[in-house]
């Protein structure tokens, strides 16, 4: 026994020597950015590659939403053709005798254009802008979500950096505090009034809370990381968050107010609104398939020689024509039954989808809500248990200097302290958490 604690005795410093190695990396010479969560949901907003490509998809519809609109416009085509002619046969005896042969020129020009203005197709080309109208909305309420959710990404993660920047200085306070209970034991224990063995523990715990320390620095600069990916700034920035931003957490209204509000700003509830008015329009698009079409058209033709009417000449001529086209798909009235049906059922489909959206959505504002609240209760709760571990370490302190307690006593009791301390931090920054989580479920964010 003595031999294992005289071993343990040489291996301590050792250990403590490489962990205060470890713990010593050089310092970082970037100058620290100060940021407020504002402001790191301002730089998200303009630089997420996610949000840029949310902006880009609505920009697309948009422009397909313009190009729906453009097919009121009139059709106008312009053609031209050279062709080569064959003389022309004449069959006067019949088609079993040899035919007469009239020589023609053998050189055709024509240019010509044509135009049609579309008046009436079923409603279809109107059909057709509301649906372009209604995927601008869509894709817009997807730009919103998207960037709800990159503000509630960028929020989990700056609030982790801040909770690893709290945890850094209460373990840089522990330790500051243990350094000196150390060399108090040590004094001691050089008078014989406690024994080595209590400086070995003592040791033991300072040494576990600087790896501690060398953990918690890590922590913090793979959040910077993150957090600098998310906003799109250098990875290489060294980010400061606000540590009072754990204070002051709101008080939550009741259930069915969040609810009234998410009816109204849910994105994902406009988003599914959206495809059921899509499959409704869909449905009146498929239904005008049975429609007249009515439309007025002009064409004019310059063409050289004469040949489209009899007696040909050797001149050139211009033809145009204008009236008013017509046209009714008997075919349609089989084809597209079955077309008709299908999207009917489509339309049920999309009805229960949005359906189960808004069950979703009540599912998550309850989940959240009271979420949110069982973690203020837990702030509550730290802030009581710091209290008891406060005087609880305060009395086994003044015991074990007193020689009424062990050295394993103390250091429990310093333990809780700090955990209790860590605990209250966790605590603020859930609760932090929960409450973005319900304003990003009712659209808020």
């Amino acid at each position: 026994m003595q031999s294992n604690t005289k071993r343990v005795c040489a291996l301590l410093p050792v250990l403590i020597i490489s962990m205060c190695a470890v713990a010593q990396k050089p310092s970082d010479t970037t100058a620290p950015i100060h940021l407020t969560l504002e402001q790191v949901w301002d730089k998200a907003a303009q630089n997420n590659k996610k949000v840029r490509m949310a902006q880009i998809r609505v920009q697309t519809s948009e422009e397909s939403l313009k190009n729906a609109k453009a097919e009121r416009l009139p059709e106008i085509d312009v053609n031209g053709a050279y062709a080569r002619v064959t003389n022309m046969p004449m069959y006067e005896d019949g088609f079993f005798h040899t035919p007469t042969l009239y020589p023609v020129l053998h050189n055709y020009y024509k240019v010509g254009g044509d135009a049609y203005f579309n008046i009436y197709n079923g409603n279809k080309t109107n059909l057709e802008i509301q649906k372009g109208q209604t995927e601008h909305a869509i894709t817009k309420e997807q730009q919103n979500l998207t960037l709800s959710e990159v503000k509630f990404s960028a929020a989990v993660c700056y609030l982790d950096l801040v909770r690893s920047c709290r945890f850094k200085e209460l373990i840089a306070k522990d330790i500051e505090d243990q350094q000196k209970q150390l060399a108090h034991i040590q004094e001691l224990q050089k008078n014989g009034v406690v024994l080595k063995s209590d400086v070995l523990r003592a040791q033991l715990r300072l040494s576990r809370q600087q790896m501690g320390m060398v953990q918690i620095e890590n922590d913090i600069a793979i959040a910077r990381q993150r957090l600098a990916i998310l906003i799109g700034d250098n990875d290489n920035e060294r980010i400061d968050a606000d540590s009072l931003l754990t204070d002051g957490n709101a008080i939550p209204g009741s259930y069915e107010e969040y609810l009234d509000v998410a009816a109204t700003h849910a994105f994902q509830l406009k988003i599914s609104e959206g495809e059921s008015e899509l499959k409704k329009l869909t449905l009146k698009s498929i239904k005008a398939n049975v429609s007249p079409k009515v439309g007025l058209f002009a064409e004019y033709n310059i063409a050289y020689p004469q040949i489209q009417f009899y007696q040909y000449e050797n001149a050139a001529y211009g033809l145009g024509m204008y009236g008013v086209k017509a046209s009714f798909p008997i075919s349609s009235f089989y084809h597209n039954r079955h077309k008709e049906k299908a999207a009917v059922l489509e339309l049920k489909r999309e009805e229960i989808a949005h359906e189960e959206t808004g069950d979703v959505i009540r599912q998550q504002v309850k989940e959240a809500y009271l979420r949110y609240e069982e973690a203020l209760t837990r702030i509550d709760v730290a802030e009581t248990n710091i209290r008891q571990a406060t005087e609880n370490a305060r009395i086994v302190n003044n015991t074990y200097f007193n020689q009424l307690s062990l050295v394993t006593d103390l250091l429990d009791a310093d333990t809780q302290l700090l955990q209790t301390r860590f605990d209250l931090v966790s605590a603020k920054i859930a609760a932090r958490v929960q409450y973005y989580q319900l304003q990003k479920v009712i659209g808020n964010l």
